[in-house]
C-alpha cells in the first residue's frame, strides 16, 4: 500500500512519476497553481507591506480537497513541482491552501530537472524545504503586476474604451514595436550603388570570378550615391588594366552554438518550424513530462523547458561526445569537452540547458510514437546538443585584392581596388548535424573557390554588373526578433515570453502580418497615453531593472517589500495625476454600415463582451448589432460573406455570416478571389501562398493581387 504521497502540477507528469517510483508512492496532480490573488479585487493590502489575499478558486476546491484526503493516508508527503520561482511558490501555494504545515505527516520539496528513474531517484534521495526565496521573487513579480494591472486598467476603460489591459512587461513589448514602426516610417531611403566586375586569368575565362569595387587605389573608401556617379566609374572600369594586388588564404574554424534555453529554442522554432512560443512551450512541456516510448514505458525526453542556463551536467557531456565518436568518427570530438558561460548579466538560479535526457534516444527512434510536431521539436533540440559538443567546422577562405588602374593612373596613382572572395569547407564538423539558422542568414559562404591567383598577375577584363541599391529601414520585429530584442534588453524570463507576444496580439495592440509585427491604431494610442503619463512603465531601462530586483530577491540579497515600497509610492502618485489631466479619447471607428432604423451610420464600440456595432444617433437610436470582421470571401456552400469569429475557447475562425442558417467555417484566413483553377474558396496557407480547399491548388496571393488591379484598370 501506497504510504508516500507526491504532488506535481500535471496529469501526463503525474503518470511518468508513478512509473518511476513504484507501488509505494501515490501521485497527485494539483493543475497548475490552486491559489491566487482573487479575480474580482485588488487583492493586495498596500497599507499592510503589500500584504495579499490569496483565494482558492473555485474550479481548484475539489482538487485540494482530494489532496488533503491523500495526506491524511500517509507518512510523508513530497512536493515535486517544477524547479523554477513558479513550480516553487506553486509547492509552498499547495501547503497553505491543503493545511500541509501541520508537522505531521512531514512535509519536503524535490527537485529535478528531467524525469528520468535516475534524475527523479537522485532528488528523492536529497529533499529539502521550500526555497522562500523563490517563493518571494515570484510573489513580489505576481504583486507588482496585479498592481500595474488592476491600477491602469481602470483607467483606460475610462479615458479610452472598456476592456483594455497594460501589463508591467507586455506595455515595453507593445512600447518596442511602436517605436520600431515609427523608425520604419521616419526613415528616408539613401541611393547608393554596388558594383562588380567580371574577371578572369588571361588563359582560363572558364574560371571567372567577380570582384567588388571597394575603394579608390589610394585606399580611400568609395560611395557610389547616383547612377551618374556609377556610369563614370563604369567607363574608367572598362578601359582599366586588373591586376592582382594581394591573396590572402587561411583556415577559418566556426564554433557550434550552445544547447538551447527557452529565448533560442522559442526564436529557432520560429524561424525554423514557423511554431509560435506558446505552441514551441506546450510541445516541449509534453516532451519533458513523459510520453509513452514503446516498451520503455512513459519517458521524459528533454530536460526543463524554462531556463537561463547554458549549463550541460557532465554526465550528458560524456554521453553526448561517446556518441559523436561512434556515429561519426573520432575527428569529430573536440579533444576537450564544451562548456558554455550563459553571457548575460541577467541570468537566473543556475539550471540545465534544454537537451535531450539521453542521447542515445536518436530522433527517428521515437519518431513512431510522436506526432508530427513533437518529432519537428524534439530533433531540433536533439541536434543542437549533439552539435553543440562536436569538433568546429573548417572553412578555407581566400581573400584576393585586385587594382584596376585607369588609363591616366598608369604612370600614376590612380585607379580603383577591388575586392574577392570565397570560404570553401574543408571539414563539416558541427555542421554534419546541425547549423544555426541565423549562422546560416549571416555567413552563407561561397562552395564555390576562387581559381588560383598569384601576386602581380594580371586578369582580363570580361564585363561590369552595377546595381542600384537603396539603404532600408529596420526591419519589422518577428516572434524571433522581438523575443531575442526582450532578451537582450534583460525584460522579461523564461516563463514570460510566450505570454507576453500572446497577450499584445489578444488585446488588439499589435497584429502580425507576414510573420511580421505591426501596432494597431489601439495599441498606437495606448502607449501614446502611457509613454506620456506613465514613462518609467514602458521603460525598458525601468523594466529590466526591476526584473533585476526580483532576481536580488530570488538570491536572498533583496526584501521583496521593499521592492514594492520603491515601487509603488511614484506609480501611484502618478496614477492619480493622470486620472486628472488624461481627457477621455474617442477611437469609434465607422463600420461601413448604415442603421437600418434612423439610417445613421453605424459605429465599431467595446462593450463587456467584447466589440458590437452601435448607431452612432445613440441615445436618440440605441440600436445594435453583432460585430465582425469581413474578410470579403464567398462562403462555398450559401454564397454569404466569409466573417472572422472567435469560439468559445479564444480560437479565431472563420464562418458565414449568415449562421445559424448556414454552418460552414474554416480555420485558415480566406482569400477574397476565388480559385483560378476551379473557382471555390482559397485559403492563406504560408507566407504569399494561398491554397484551394476543393481542389487543392496553389497560388501566390501577390499574383491574385496583380491580376485583380489588372482587371480594375
Amino acid at each position: 500500500m501506497a504510504d508516500k504521497l507526491v504532488i506535481v502540477e500535471s496529469p501526463a507528469k503525474a503518470r511518468t512519476l508513478g512509473a518511476i517510483l513504484g507501488r509505494s508512492y501515490t501521485v497527485k496532480a494539483s493543475l497548475g497553481h490552486v491559489r491566487d490573488l482573487p479575480k474580482a479585487s485588488l487583492g493586495v493590502d498596500v497599507d499592510e507591506d503589500f500584504s495579499p489575499k490569496y483565494v482558492v478558486p473555485p474550479e481548484k476546491k475539489r482538487v485540494v480537497s482530494e489532496i488533503k484526503k491523500a495526506a491524511d493516508t500517509v507518512r510523508r508527503i513530497y512536493l515535486a513541482t517544477d524547479p523554477d520561482r513558479e513550480g516553487e511558490a506553486i509547492s509552498w501555494h499547495l501547503v497553505q491552501a491543503a493545511g500541509l504545515d501541520k508537522g505531521s505527516p512531514p512535509v519536503q520539496r524535490v527537485v529535478f530537472h528531467e524525469i528520468t528513474g535516475e534524475a527523479v531517484k537522485a532528488a528523492f534521495q536529497e529533499p529539502r524545504v521550500i526555497n522562500m526565496n523563490l517563493v518571494n521573487a515570484q510573489q513580489a513579480r505576481r504583486i507588482l503586476d496585479r498592481l500595474v494591472g488592476y491600477k491602469l486598467s481602470p483607467l483606460l476603460w475610462r479615458k479610452v474604451q472598456r476592456g483594455l489591459s497594460a501589463g508591467r512587461v507586455q506595455s515595453v513589448a507593445v512600447r518596442m514595436i511602436v517605436d520600431r514602426e515609427q523608425d520604419i516610417q521616419d526613415f528616408v531611403p539613401q541611393e547608393y550603388w554596388v558594383i562588380e566586375v567580371k574577371l578572369a586569368p588571361p588563359d582560363d575565362e572558364d574560371t571567372s570570378f567577380k570582384a567588388r569595387l571597394f575603394a579608390l587605389i589610394d585606399g580611400t573608401k568609395l560611395q557610389i550615391a547616383s547612377q551618374d556617379h556609377a556610369d563614370r566609374i563604369i567607363a574608367d572600369l572598362e578601359k582599366a588594366d586588373y591586376a592582382v594586388k594581394a591573396v590572402t588564404t587561411k583556415q577559418v574554424a566556426r564554433q557550434p552554438a550552445p544547447p538551447f534555453i527557452t529565448s533560442t529554442l522559442q526564436q529557432e522554432a520560429s524561424r525554423r518550424l514557423r511554431f509560435s512560443p506558446g505552441r514551441t512551450m506546450a510541445l516541449a512541456q509534453q516532451l519533458y513530462e513523459g510520453l509513452p516510448i514503446g516498451h520503455e514505458g512513459s519517458v521524459g525526453l528533454i530536460t526543463y523547458m524554462r531556463t537561463d542556463s547554458t549549463h550541460v551536467a557532465a554526465s550528458a557531456v560524456t554521453e553526448t561526445r561517446e556518441f559523436i565518436g561512434e556515429e561519426y568518427g573520432a575527428r569529430f570530438v573536440p579533444p576537450k569537452a564544451r562548456s558554455f558561460a550563459r553571457k548575460g548579466k541577467w541570468a537566473q538560479e543556475a539550471h540545465e540547458a534544454i537537451r535531450p535526457t539521453r542521447i542515445h534516444r536518436q530522433p527517428d527512434q521515437v519518431k513512431p510514437f510522436l506526432n508530427s510536431a513533437q518529432f519537428k521539436l524534439y530533433d531540433l533540440i536533439w541536434k543542437r546538443m549533439v552539435a553543440s559538443q562536436m569538433a568546429a567546422a573548417l572553412f578555407d577562405t581566400t581573400n584576393v585584392e585586385v587594382e584596376a588602374r585607369t588609363a591616366a593612373g598608369k604612370k600614376k596613382a590612380q585607379g580603383y581596388l577591388l575586392k574577392a572572395s570565397s570560404s570553401v569547407v574543408k571539414f563539416p564538423g558541427f555542421m554534419a548535424v546541425y547549423t544555426e539558422g541565423s549562422d546560416e542568414d549571416e555567413h552563407g559562404e561561397s562552395s564555390v573557390a576562387l581559381p588560383e591567383l598569384k601576386v602581380g598577375g594580371m586578369l582580363i577584363y570580361l564585363g561590369t554588373c552595377p546595381e542600384q541599391r537603396f539603404t532600408e529601414p529596420p526591419p519589422r520585429y518577428t516572434e524571433a526578433t522581438l523575443i531575442k530584442a526582450l532578451e537582450q534588453k534583460g525584460i522579461g524570463r523564461p516563463s514570460t515570453y510566450a505570454p507576453i507576444l500572446s497577450t499584445i496580439q489578444e488585446r488588439e495592440y499589435v497584429s502580425k502580418t507576414d510573420g511580421k509585427f505591426r501596432p494597431t491604431e489601439l495599441g498606437g494610442i495606448v502607449n501614446k497615453i502611457l509613454t506620456e503619463h506613465f514613462p518609467r512603465i514602458v521603460d525598458p531601462g525601468f523594466t529590466a531593472g526591476m526584473e533585476e530586483q526580483l532576481d536580488e530577491i530570488a538570491q536572498g540579497k533583496h526584501e521583496w517589500v521593499t521592492a514594492l515600497r520603491q515601487f509603488y509610492p511614484p506609480f501611484q502618485d502618478t496614477l492619480d495625476r493622470a486620472w486628472t489631466d488624461l481627457e477621455k479619447i474617442d477611437i469609434s471607428q465607422d463600420s461601413g454600415e448604415t442603421c437600418p432604423n434612423c439610417g445613421r451610420s453605424m459605429i465599431i464600440k467595446v462593450g463587456r463582451f467584447g466589440k458590437f456595432i452601435a448607431c452612432s444617433g445613440y441615445p436618440e437610436c440605441k440600436t445594435t448589432m453583432p460585430y465582425a470582421v469581413k474578410t470579403g470571401a464567398s462562403c462555398p456552400e450559401c454564397g454569404g460573406e466569409l466573417v472572422k469569429r472567435i469560439s468559445k475557447k479564444k480560437k479565431v475562425f472563420y464562418g458565414c455570416s449568415k449562421y445559424p442558417q448556414c454552418t460552414f467555417a474554416v480555420n485558415r484566413r480566406p482569400v477574397a478571389q476565388p480559385c483560378p483553377a476551379c473557382g471555390k474558396l482559397l485559403v492563406h496557407s504560408r507566407g504569399d501562398w494561398a491554397k484551394c480547399t476543393a481542389c487543392q491548388h496553389t497560388v501566390q496571393v501577390s499574383e491574385l493581387d496583380k491580376q485583380k488591379e489588372e482587371v480594375a484598370s
